[in-house]
């Protein structure tokens, strides 16, 4: 996209004025139905990784219990990404509402943000089959951690150069960023403590409570740093 220049909403381009700087940038709504058709095609992903019996597994209700019960993990691990995605899904949905114009930046940092999200599937798949392998439980927490990153710097920059809707502040969107730094902090670090144990991801399930009061923890931090 060269500078000074923008699209309009019939697709074509036009120079840039100071007459017209409350409609600089993009429309977030069209990134916001692109994101909306990844998410909700890697939340369909993820039931479709799950291994499905047969054969001998259906012939009486006994073996189908045990197929899923040795399946177990990978239904833990199908409920938890499937949060994963939806809070994300949320919050974003909800930026598209506090934004009136998207600036370039935080268009691009969308890529990053739907990489990961179209990633978490199969990571997802890999740690379901196996819970136990640390490498397994790190790649989850690793992508994990790059997807709420990604998220909280596209608010992080939606605060700085995209243009706000009225009832929202730059205040309110680095909120919500932290929020998800916080999160992105706590899969790192289980990323890390993966290869002391395996059993880890159980801290995963105390993301939401990471949210809101490490969230605050950063919001305090950078109050004071100013």
């Amino acid at each position: 996209m060269l500078d000074g220049m923008r699209p309009t909403d019939g697709g074509f381009m036009r120079p840039q004025t100071d007459a017209n700087l409350s409609t600089e940038g993009w429309d977030p709504h069209r990134i916001g139905a692109f994101a909306d058709a990844v998410i909700a095609i890697a939340i369909t992903l993820l039931v479709i990784e799950i291994k499905r019996p047969e054969g001998e597994d259906l012939d009486d209700p006994h073996a189908l219990a045990a197929f899923l019960s040795h399946e177990r993990a990978s239904f833990v691990a199908f409920v938890l990404a499937f949060f994963l995605l939806w809070s994300v899904w949320r919050r974003h949905h909800t930026l598209i509402y506090e934004v009136h114009r998207l600036d370039r930046h935080t268009l691009a940092w969308h890529a990053p943000l739907l990489l990961f999200a179209a990633l978490l599937p199969y990571v997802t798949a890999v740690f379901g089959h196996a819970p136990d392998n640390r490498l397994a439980v790190c790649l989850f927490a690793a992508t994990a951690a790059l997807l709420f990153a990604s998220e909280a710097v596209v608010k992080e920059l939606a605060a700085r150069g995209s243009v706000l809707t009225e009832a929202t502040t730059p205040a309110d969107l680095r909120s919500s960023a932290d929020a998800s730094f916080a999160v992105a902090a706590v899969f790192t670090a289980t990323a890390a403590c993966a290869w002391l144990t395996s059993y880890v991801w159980i801290l995963w399930f105390l993301a939401p409570l990471c949210a809101t009061f490490g969230g605050r923890l950063i919001t305090k931090a950078r109050s004071i740093g100013r």
